[in-house]
């Protein structure tokens, strides 16, 4: 069966008057947030010196992806039962709180459940942002809302750490935490006013798709329909739509939202401990084998043709960027023997790339299947290039050209994803599939850097071993990328269902 998309007319650009508060508001969420994500990690070894808490410096990382993956779950459903707007503001509210946590924590237990609680807030945020694109812009603007996004990473991960490393030497490492706290609640409101007079409601006349729970009352129903069982008599009913009742599946996913999430930290943990972490690892796969398909859409792991390869194929892609991104400035610091700061500057090269790649797909003159499988092969291609550095006679040089097509290449990919996703999705579906999505991205992303881990151990510290693994989950991205998009014409889209 094939089924054929059209893109809306757009009605002005995305800072055009209609759309441009919002716009400048979930930039400067995504900036706030990306900020948060790369500073933390140069002020994390200064936080557990001085907390006294090095026994618990991996769990400060894993604690927030863990809780990520259950917000996602949460707000997915959460913005396609109420709309958007409840789940982005519980989620700025969080994670607001989960940064003043951590900024007034008196020791390392307290630090961690502030990144836990900071990781509830993104989750549910950023997967409420996605939906909201979906309900508020038109499709052809789509691909430019999210090369913004991709661009609100960079100028983070340019300077980012520069910025951190400044405070925690010249301030106070708390500040990293308590200065963004202070900037995300105006960022916060100039978002609200972009959103003022927008029906941003739930869509009542959504029907199953994809991912869908039949047994879901709100799937198709008529708000102004009492529903089974009720009294007709009850003069609360002429009020209005009813309330939609709470999905009898939430509970069951938030549950295994829970059990990935920790086999995602176990099979982190166990990978880097060498044999003593076999039972771990071990353990971590098999709770993931169990898990991990109750989060995706069905057929996910089997890649079926359309959108259930959209969690897969972005969570291999943007796997192994960040597995080779964990070698690669050791292997120039150790190998080659650049410093920290000319090593950081090849990763920085990598960011400007995917802006740039966001930002050509932006403008309308790349395909969808060009963009995913291209970026693919520009991605695949950079990480084995700048495998070559290891070779002494290669320039260093090198290593930045690889770094920047790489970058182009999910910058490319990365946004259009999203994009098809949102294309692919029914009518109030936009957020359990843009969930799904996410968890997909962050669960491959962990089983990357731990498998590239794992091989690096295992081959005695060979950067090269490291990097070829990461190679290969994006020659396999490549591989599937034909099976979630075939374009044939400007503005259409076919999906081969399976």
């Amino acid at each position: 069966m094939t089924t054929t998309v059209g893109k809306a007319p757009a009605a002005g650009g995305v800072v055009s008057a209609p759309y441009r508060a919002l716009s400048f508001g979930l930039v400067a969420i995504v900036t706030l947030m990306a900020f948060e994500a790369m500073a933390v990690a140069t002020a994390m070894p200064v936080v557990a010196r001085e907390l006294h808490g090095m026994r618990l410096y991996n769990l400060a990382f894993s604690a927030t992806l863990a809780a990520s993956v259950i917000a996602t779950v949460l707000g997915g459903r959460w913005s396609d039962r109420r709309g958007p707007l409840e789940p982005i503001a519980a989620g700025v509210a969080t994670f607001v709180a989960g940064l003043l946590l951590a900024g007034f924590a008196p020791d390392m237990e307290v630090f961690v459940a502030g990144r836990f609680v900071q990781g509830l807030g993104a989750g549910a945020t950023q997967v409420a942002l996605y939906v909201l694109v979906a309900r508020v812009y038109p499709a052809a603007l789509h691909p430019k809302v999210f090369a913004l996004f991709s661009a609100a990473w960079v100028v983070p991960s340019m300077v980012g750490p520069a910025i951190a490393g400044f405070v925690v030497e010249n301030a106070d490492w708390r500040w990293i935490f308590l200065g963004v706290s202070l900037i995300v609640v105006p960022s916060a409101l100039l978002l609200w006013r972009g959103t003022t007079g927008r029906d941003l409601g739930a869509d009542p006349g959504r029907t199953p798709g994809p991912g869908a729970d039949p047994s879901d009352p709100g799937l198709g129903a008529d708000p102004s329909d009492p529903g089974l069982g009720a009294d007709p008599s009850d003069p609360g009913l002429a009020a209005g739509p009813v309330e939609p009742a709470p999905a009898p599946g939430l509970g069951r996913k938030l549950a295994w939202a829970a059990v990935t999430a920790v086999a995602a930290a176990l099979i982190q943990y166990g990978s880097a401990m060498e044999l003593a972490g076999l039972p771990l690892l071990a353990a971590g796969v098999v709770l993931l084998a169990v898990a991990l398909p109750r989060l995706l859409l069905p057929g996910s792991l089997r890649a079926a043709p359309g959108l259930p390869t959209a969690p897969v194929l972005r969570g291999l892609a943007f796997g192994s960027l960040t597995a080779a991104q964990v070698l690669i400035p050791l292997m120039l610091i150790n190998e080659r023997g650049l410093s920290a700061t000319a090593a950081g500057i090849v990763l920085t090269i990598g960011a400007l790339g995917w802006s740039t790649g966001s930002w050509l797909k932006g403008r309308g003159r790349i395909s969808n299947l060009l963009a995913v499988r291209g970026g693919a092969a520009l991605l695949a291609t950079g990480l084995a290039l700048v495998t070559l550095v290891l070779v002494d006679a290669v320039p260093l040089a090198l290593a930045h050209v690889a770094m920047a097509l790489a970058g182009l290449g999910i910058g490319m990919l990365h946004p259009t994803v999203s994009v098809l996703v949102l294309e692919m999705s029914a009518p109030g579906e936009e957020g359990q599939n843009s969930a799904a999505v996410g968890v997909g991205e962050s669960v491959f992303t962990v089983v990357a850097v731990a498998a590239s881990g794992a091989v690096f151990t295992a081959s005695g510290g060979s950067y090269a071993a490291g990097l070829l693994t990461a190679v290969a989950l994006a020659v396999l991205a490549f591989a599937l990328a034909p099976r979630l998009v075939r374009s044939r014409t400007a503005g259409t889209m076919e999906v081969s269902a399976p």
